[in-house]
């Protein structure tokens, strides 16, 4: 599946200034990773939205989202898929990224891979 460059670009605009946010191909769209630990990507035109697996719920209830659910019947818990409908304006989309660069910044930072 290809992921939407239009939202791909706005992502990269709302994480602007970051040094330590990188980027890689993954679940058939783009992450974007903050220190080695995904905190958003895109999916087709979704978001994807790393969270605190305790807020699902919640988060849930926002305009858009809806489980993330890519590798089977069974969503995880922590992860969410945000339609375009709840990233419409820049500070809906500001403030999903904000809650993945919020968990991520939580995380411990990885370590690259070791070329073999």
């Amino acid at each position: 599946m290809t992921y939407s460059e239009a939202q791909a670009a706005r992502v990269r605009k709302a994480l602007a200034g970051r040094k330590d946010i990188t980027e890689k191909q993954l679940f058939g769209g783009i992450a974007f990773l903050l220190s080695g630990n995904m905190c958003v990507g895109i999916h087709g035109d979704d978001l994807i939205v790393r969270i605190e697996p305790a807020t699902t719920d919640a988060m849930l209830k926002e305009p858009g989202a809806k489980p993330f659910d890519l590798s089977g019947p069974r969503a995880m818990a922590g992860w969410l898929l945000v339609a375009p409908a709840g990233t419409r304006t820049d500070a809906a989309l500001q403030t999903w990224v904000a809650r993945g660069v919020g968990f991520a910044s939580s995380l411990p930072k990885k370590r690259p891979a070791r070329k073999q």
